[in-house]
């Protein structure tokens, strides 16, 4: 098999009516790709074994209601051992198709404007970014995460090989990557749109931009190199295996293969956008452009196409018409280009342009270094791009471009107004929507606008804020204080009221309860080594520890120094003593919490935040009685509650009081109201609650570990897998940082309990890479609980 020093047409395949917005290598058969197009069709080419090395069209899938604007394959499952094929559109929809069927097995719908971009991962994994700023991670028929966080479209998403992290590219000219649903990190240095990503390892990957540059970066933020020699518009990229080399292609007509960091091959195409690219088994190149034709390219000898084809290819080249506006060939004066004559001397590098003056004529020519000759790539026409852009103002604003748009014969004109620094398709989009005009317009619009507007430079991108998730609060191992009874609460001293200060029970010989120490085990468990007793824990885990005296005692103090104007009367305390007396000794004669008694301790709840950690600690007490459960947690009154507790739990508030909200909150699940108030306010309270694993104080991360727990408890016998996947996503973001290993203990518990008996739920754990995670727990033996319960997660997710 002989090797050519360059790439050279191997075949053209005419198989779709519009532009070919997408391309995927398959998984099967052997050699096969899958085309997207604007005709609204996806189709699946095979190699065949006729003379013209082509491909033949295997299976033509429809489903999209509008254009098809890319596609990916999911991997080969024991249900779908040859894979499937997952494209989306501008009907916001996202297809599913299997190899033998020409209607989707099942459609992904949640978006809510055009899907542009789709990576696959392992376990069925799909991430999807879209218009509508978002990009969202789905499975098994399910949108499992809302990745939210850019500004603008969502043009490229990849899922990255390893741990569970994924990477959008937006026309905000950021990159962001997300982990289990979070972002932990905004690459910023592109200015203009991020039109493409690429994966080159775990460690590294490639961006392409409309500021016609590609840059290498590392995951941990360096951009370690930055590419250029396109001239316009890059739209896509591919890596080669040796994850060192690629191919881009773009809006300069271009296919550009790039070795070694240089670029060492250009191929110019016979049409103005060269949408898509993808590198096929045997090292193959297939590109799909805007004139509806899919190209392959080949480095083999015995698979290049004939001489006559070869030569036609050129001759249809050398037809273009170039339009200077591109400013793909830069500022052009006639009178200063050289005659045909300049075409003697050889040109210093392969894809090199230039420009001769033949009579009237100007013509476009390429070196091939591969064939040692010039090639002719098109004629030029039209004048020269120097008109500077002067800002048109409309509707009070200032804009680079309005233009005036017929839609109608005769009927009123519409204003377009444009900025260089925006995106065409999306303001073909608003405009269309804007004058109710059909969506059927957009490629002609957004067309417009791009040949309107061609060679304008971007200025650089104003300065991004810090990414805040990444300052410098964040955890830094080993820095916690471990001194007993030590929380980061202020109040701290012998004798004294520390809130969460209790001691931990150690357990007992035998078989303990987990979480309490006691012999909630019977010793019979002992002998059973492979017994799971830690998950499913569906029993809500509380804080029950409490000296009244020292809550009441602490309160009266402070209340001693409090502001007059923020006193509480004598009838007040006595009342809150009586309440506290009450919830702490049940089965005494004392009488039940009345609506009172309820009333003041939520009034007092509302204290300066400096000294209402007492009374928050009888609120953390009283709502695991039922009356108090039901006052405060119903539907008028639980919201408000809510709100409260959240408040106090910013990540800039108190710690003693950001713990004690937490335990109020955990200790909520005792009774059906507070329940079924947490359930409803779900999303909100663990996001904010997710905030504090970076607070440094070993309680605060006790008690957010056992709020997750308590959610996924409730949702274990639920089918809310959007719910069980932010459960997860909390559980693994908080691993990351949490040392103290009870709080350790209880996330597994809480991801045990997750995915024990949920087929879904145990395939995004995998995907989000909990396996990798956790598994450096599985040697603790001090205390044994969380090395065992480490072993019994790993189990569940073979």
């Amino acid at each position: 098999m002989a090797l050519s020093n360059s790439y050279k047409l191997r075949c053209s395949i005419p198989g779709h009516e519009m532009d070919v917005r997408g391309l995927a290598t398959a998984e099967f058969p052997e050699g096969a790709f899958v085309s997207v197009s604007r005709d609204r069709t996806g189709r699946v080419w095979v190699p065949n074994s006729s003379p013209d090395k082509g491909f033949t069209e295997m299976h033509c899938m429809t489903g999209h209601t509008n254009f098809v604007s890319c596609v990916c394959i999911i991997a080969p499952s024991e249900t779908y051992p040859r894979g499937l094929v997952a494209t989306g559109g501008n009907d916001n929809n996202i297809c599913v198709f299997t190899l033998d069927q020409p209607q989707p097995l099942f459609m992904l719908q949640g978006h809510k404007n055009t899907v542009c971009t789709l990576s696959s991962g392992k376990f069925g994994t799909l991430l999807s970014g879209s218009w509508d700023t978002t990009a969202k991670v789905w499975l098994n028929e399910k949108c499992m995460m809302t990745l939210q966080g850019h500004s603008a479209a969502v043009w490229a998403v990849v899922i990255l090989p390893e741990q569970g992290l994924m990477l959008s590219g937006s026309a905000d000219k950021t990159i962001k990557l997300w982990k289990a649903g979070r972002c932990e990190k905004t690459y910023t240095g592109h200015e203009d749109c991020v039109r493409g990503l690429a994966v080159i390892s775990s460690a590294e990957f490639f961006s392409c931009s409309n500021d016609a540059s590609i840059r290498r970066w590392l995951v941990t933020g360096e951009c370690v190199q930055v590419y250029y020699s396109h001239t316009n518009y890059i739209y896509s990229l591919a890596v080669f295996p040796n994850s060192q080399d690629f191919v881009s292609t773009g809006e300069d007509r271009t296919l550009r293969i790039w070795r070694k960091g240089e670029c060492s091959q250009t191929i110019r195409l016979p049409a103005q956008s060269v949408w898509c690219c993808c590198i096929l088994p045997n090292g193959d190149i297939a590109v799909g452009a805007s004139d509806g034709i899919i190209r392959v390219f080949t480095e083999v000898e015995d698979r290049m196409a004939s001489a006559e084809d070869l030569q036609a290819f050129e001759d249809e080249l050398s037809k273009a018409t170039i339009d200077p506006k591109t400013g793909d060939l830069g500022d052009i004066k006639m009178e200063d280009l050289p005659g045909r004559e300049h075409l003697d001397e050889p040109g210093n590098r392969d894809g090199q342009t230039r420009l001769i003056k033949d009579g009237q004529k100007v013509e476009a020519y390429q070196w091939s270094v591969s064939d040692g000759r010039w090639m002719k790539i098109g004629d030029v026409v039209g004048g020269s791009n120097q008109q500077t852009s002067k800002s048109v103002m409309y509707e009070g604003k200032e804009y680079d471009y309005v233009f005036t748009i017929d839609v109608n014969e005769g009927g009123p004109s519409m204003k377009l107004p444009y900025n260089v620094s925006e995106d065409p398709w999306l303001t073909a989009h608003n405009f269309l929507q804007k004058n109710d005009l059909s969506p059927m317009f957009l490629d002609q619009v957004a067309n417009f606008i791009i040949t309107n507007t061609k060679g304008h430079v971007v200025g650089p991108a104003p300065p991004a804020g810090g990414d805040p998730f990444t300052g410098g609060a964040r955890y830094i191992p080993g820095s916690s204080d471990d001194r007993p009874g030590f929380g980061a609460d202020p109040f701290t001293g012998s004798g004294r009221y520390i809130p969460g200060s209790d001691p931990t029970p150690s357990a007992p010989g035998g078989v303990a309860d987990p979480f309490t120490g006691g012999g909630a085990y019977s010793s019979a468990a002992l002998s059973q080594k492979a017994t799971n007793i830690y998950f499913p824990k569906t029993d809500g885990v509380t804080f029950e520890q409490a000296n009244a005296q020292q809550i009441i005692a602490k309160l009266k103090e402070l209340n001693g120094g409090a502001p007059p104007d923020q006193k509480l009367s004598e009838e007040i305390l006595e009342s809150l003593d009586s309440l506290l007396m009450s919830v702490c000794d049940p089965s005494s004669s004392r009488s039940p919490p009345t609506i009172q008694q309820i009333s003041l301790l939520w009034k007092a709840s509302h204290w300066p935040e400096d000294i209402v950690f007492p009374v928050l600690d009888i609120m953390r007490l009283a709502v695991r009685h039922p009356q108090v459960n039901e006052s405060l947690c119903g539907e008028a009154e639980g919201v408000q509650l809510c709100n409260h507790l959240l408040s106090l739990m910013r990540p800039e508030g108190r710690p003693a009081n950001q713990m004690l909200a937490l335990r109020t909150l955990c200790n909520c699940f005792s009774g059906r109201h507070g329940r079924a108030l947490l359930m409803a306010q779900r999303e909100t309270v663990l996001s904010r609650a997710a905030d504090l694993a970076s607070v440094c104080n070993k309680n605060i991360h006790i008690a957010l570990a056992t709020l997750v727990l308590n959610y996924s408890g409730c949702l274990h016998s639920q089918p809310d897998l959007e719910a069980k996947a932010q459960c997860l996503s909390v559980a693994s973001r908080a691993l990351e940082t949490v040392q103290d290993k009870e709080a350790v203990f209880r996330l597994l518990v809480a991801l045990g309990t997750t995915v024990a008996s949920d087929q879904t739920a145990k395939d995004l754990a995998r995907s989000l890479g909990v396996n990798s995670q956790i598994s450096k727990y599985t040697s603790v033996t001090d205390p044994a609980k969380v090395g065992e319960c480490c072993q019994m997660i790993l189990k569940e997710l073979q």
